[in-house]
């Protein structure tokens, strides 16, 4: 993990905003980097290498959001 991402977990694992969090959860054919199954939700840390994947990030999401998951995406800088 980055630190960012350490960070992050730091705050959203043991439920310490009253909901469970996953890390690196298998769903369909991605692993989602940070994800709460009960609220569909799923927060992702980019860093520079999705510059070049742009498209495949906008596939990635369009299936989530298919498949009824909300995707929050931050830039991990």
């Amino acid at each position: 993990m980055t630190d960012v991402e350490r960070l992050l977990w730091s705050r959203l694992r043991c439920e310490q905003l009253g909901f469970k969090f996953r890390r690196q959860h298998p769903f369909l054919n991605f692993v989602l980097g940070f994800v709460c199954l009960e609220l569909k939700l799923v927060v992702e840390l980019d860093g520079s290498q999705h510059l070049e994947a742009q498209n495949y990030d906008e596939y990635r999401t369009k299936c989530l959001n298919d498949a009824g998951y909300l995707v929050l995406r931050f830039w991990n800088n």
